[in-house]
């Protein structure tokens, strides 16, 4: 295969019917969402040899476990791909909604309108379950979208690509709205991610080392984070019940997800009564403790901390800690080594809280709360796809708002400049 050829046809296509489901309506959009979900359910028996094949390769290839997990589509993993889509069919389309609408001395009113990006590229690993995830959440926001899955789920991806196309076709939608990139060839990638005439955004769903190849070499617009170090402040002025429920949670209610607490930061006046009470929960857990200087002469039998732990994101039960003398050590500290993914400071004073929130500088920032609930689902935004810790167009989780843009509309009644 041309990989070169083959790309610049699918963004072709992408192009053309980019055009088409802008202007598509919400009831189109929401029947063929319905009818995707329908789609899959009659395809069960489909879906699961295609996958398979997709594991026995996984496991003659040497997968590990963890990634043939992911890659596993399960009975109750195509259950949630169908209610996921019924989700997404029942949230508020924000295509066309004009917002700040208002009249200027001239007397023309001016607002904002919500509208698509275009064409949306996401590249993706493992997991089957996101090529439903991504289609139905760019095409609720009237997006046209290339799919580029990993190799090793191909047959996979494939097969959820034609329960796609037809809840596509039923809803007289073009079916080249979601297109998932047929060849596993390597170079379809930087392909992707070099299209600017025809793709408008990329979304790099991955490993780090994915995300920082796609940072470096695409030329359009990426909505991305690299990683998740996320911090958990315990102030001089929590309340210790909240401080030991919400730091103990934050470490181990997940560990390989990018909102899980990696660094915890404790003030030093609560050091001694918090720190021995949270090390039994977490060592119950099997949570391997790392800690500075001071954190050890209180829990001395843990492992010391070097000046990398701080920039680590564990993704395991592994904890590093560090005692502050302060509130403003604590900001710097996270301002410094964090990812600007998510923090939380436990505190029940109201001053301090507000002081924690306005200087991190984090796409979240929380008050007695688990750093765990950054995610679109918790925010009410329904579904995401993905998180980005970039600071311009989206900010935080990513659902359907973050993927459109919005342009300045004016009504007039022949109005002209004076």
């Amino acid at each position: 295969m041309d990989v070169k050829a083959y790309m610049v046809e699918v963004g072709e296509k992408a192009r053309i019917a980019s055009a088409q489901i802008a202007q598509a309506s919400t009831d189109a959009k929401n029947r063929a969402l319905l009818a995707m979900a329908e789609a899959l359910d009659n395809a069960r028996e489909k879906l699961a040899t295609a996958n398979e094949l997709d594991l026995e390769n996984g496991r003659a290839n040497g997968l590990e476990p963890a990634m043939l997990d992911r890659l596993e589509l399960t009975p109750a993993r195509i259950d949630t791909m169908i209610e996921g889509l019924k989700q997404v069919a029942s949230l508020a389309d924000p295509v066309g909604i004009i917002d700040d609408m208002k009249y200027m001395p001239s007397g023309i009113q001016v607002g904002k309108m919500r509208v698509p990006l275009g064409v949306i590229g996401i590249i993706y690993e493992s997991r089957p379950n996101v090529t439903v995830e991504a289609a139905s959440l760019c095409l609720k926001s009237g997006n046209a979208t290339i799919l580029r899955g990993g190799s090793e789920a191909i047959h996979s991806n494939q097969a959820v690509a034609d329960c796609i196309s037809q809840g596509l076709s039923s809803a007289g939608l073009p079916e080249d709205a979601v297109q998932v990139i047929k060849t596993t060839d390597r170079a379809a990638v930087g392909e992707l991610i070099t299209m600017p005439e025809y793709v408008d955004v990329i979304v790099p769903r991955g490993g780090k080392g994915l995300i920082e190849r796609v940072s470096k070499e695409a030329k359009v617009a990426v909505i991305k984070h690299l990683d998740g170090i996320c911090h958990v402040f315990i102030d001089r002025d929590a309340d210790s019940e909240k401080a030991l429920n919400i730091a103990f949670n934050a470490k181990t209610h997940r560990y390989g997800t990018c909102n899980t607490m990696e660094t915890l930061l404790v003030d030093e006046p609560v050091a001694e009564s918090v720190l021995p009470m949270l090390a039994d929960k977490y060592q119950q857990e099997g949570v391997e403790l790392r800690g500075c200087d001071a954190t050890r002469r209180i829990l001395t039998d843990i492992n010391s901390a070097t000046e990398d732990d701080w920039s680590t994101e564990y993704l395991a039960p592994v904890l590093s800690i560090k005692i502050v003398s302060g509130m403003e050590e604590a900001i710097s500290h996270i301002n410094k080594y964090g990812s600007h993914h998510t923090d939380s400071i436990i505190t029940e004073n109201y001053t301090r809280g507000r002081q924690f929130i306005t200087a991190v500088d984090s796409s979240s920032v929380m008050i007695n709360a688990s750093t765990r609930f950054a995610d679109g689902f918790e925010y009410g935004l329904g579904a995401e796809i993905g998180i980005s810790t970039d600071k311009i167009h989206a900010r935080g989780p990513v659902g359907l708002d973050g993927l459109t843009s919005q342009k300045y509309v004016v009504f007039g009644d022949g109005h002209i400049r004076q």
